[in-house]
């Protein structure tokens, strides 16, 4: 860089102490470089004694080294530094032996560049020594070389350019792919168990299993319909939306997985898609739960009380996904049918279950009997009422 800015006696000093490292780290290739490099300071110097010697020194090394290209350049400098007639040893016989050397070597080597440079410096030397016709052919060559050079280049620096912009397409494309990887992913995560989301972003697409034993909630706001007829469909929606959304906070927090709404009817499982214990003991604190918030609930008109009424039953269900869009996680067996029935054959503010919950929720909680009861596609059937706040 100093060299560049015209301050020789910085670069000097530079180079000097690079030379000094690189003959400490023994790399014979990096002296032979700056020894050429510090030669060019010399010559911009105005000192060609000195710099033929670091030339020669270079060349020396260079050729120890097998390194031709390097050894083309140094000589092509060479002969430069003899074309020059301001140096002492001025010697145009010399210089055009040297240049002849340099392009014959660059020839066999390929490079355009020094190839063209050696030209022009043998042309200026024909012309000084009045060799006109010989001075044009060199021209001529340098010339033809030069444009060569340029269109490579710039046809290397189209390809370059076209290149940097298929990277950055890519990564655009690669950076929104991410996004919407991301994106489906948290989807997947709201409307998924976790488990079964992250088998699902995995490539997984058939997904079902069975479940010897779980607790099935179903939940049903009374009389929602009739209220429905005299609200505005913002004050539908948007009352809905933050009971249920309320709804959600209970199943998170009694680890109940919800499975779907259907109008103002809510389902959840407790049980799966992880396995526990306690299903029938986390579902009926849920259940509870719900009839105290749909008590106390306010936010479908004014004067409307709200009641629920919940089914609860424990058995085996085949839990998995269907679809391939819009596709949900749901649940299907005999378990599924009679929570169901649980809670349509119940009453509104009670919790209606069957005798298999009562069994498998244990002595934790209280129950009324109802006695036997006759149940849609089941028969007679047992039931109880579970006690809230027991």
């Amino acid at each position: 860089m100093y060299q560049l800015l015209g301050e020789y006696g910085k670069s000097l000093e530079y180079s000097t102490r690079a030379m000094a490292l690189l003959e400490e780290l023994g790399l014979r290739s990096g002296v032979a470089s700056v020894t050429g490099n510090i030669g060019i300071v010399y010559k911009n110097l105005g000192e060609h004694g000195k710099s033929l010697e670091y030339y020669t020194r270079a060349i020396t090394l260079h050729e120890e080294l097998g390194e031709r290209s390097r050894v083309a350049i140094v000589t092509a400098s060479i002969g430069a530094l003899y074309a020059q007639k301001k140096f002492t040893d001025y010697n145009p016989t010399k210089a055009e032996e040297l240049l002849q050397q340099a392009i014959t070597l660059d020839q066999e080597l390929g490079a355009k560049q020094n190839l063209y440079e050696s030209h022009q410096i043998l042309a200026n030397l024909y012309s000084q020594e009045n060799r006109w016709e010989e001075a044009f052919q060199q021209f001529k060559k340098y010339h033809e070389l030069y444009q060569e050079v340029q269109s490579e280049e710039a046809q290397k620096k189209a390809a370059q350019v076209e290149q940097q912009r298929q990277i950055a397409e890519m990564e655009k494309r690669t950076a929104a792919e991410r996004a919407d990887a991301e994106a489906t992913k948290r989807v997947l995560h709201n409307i998924l168990p976790p488990t079964i989301a992250q088998r699902v972003v995995r490539g997984e697409e058939r997904i079902a299993e069975s479940f010897e034993s779980v607790t099935v909630l179903f939940a049903d706001i009374v009389g929602f319909t009739v209220l429905s007829q005299h609200i505005s469909a913002t004050e539908l929606v948007s009352g809905l939306d933050v009971l249920f959304s309320q709804f959600d906070e209970l199943a998170e927090k009694h680890g109940l997985e919800k499975i779907k709404t259907i109008g103002d009817a809510y389902m959840a499982v407790s049980g799966l898609p992880e396995a526990r214990e306690d299903h029938a003991e986390s579902a009926a604190k849920m259940a509870m739960e719900m009839v105290e918030v749909v008590k106390e609930f306010a936010g479908l008109g004014g004067d409307s009380h709200l009641q629920v009424r919940i089914g609860l039953h424990t058995g085996e269900v085949v839990a998995g996904i269907i679809g391939k869009k819009k596709f949900a996680y749901d649940l299907w067996g005999d378990a599924v049918n009679t929570a169901a029935r649980m809670e349509s054959h119940g009453k509104p503010g009670h919790i209606h279950v069957s005798e298999e919950f009562a069994s498998a929720a244990g002595r934790n909680f209280s129950f009324t009997a109802r006695g036997e009861l006759e149940v849609k596609g089941k028969g007679v059937m047992r039931t109880y009422f579970l006690e809230v706040g027991s």
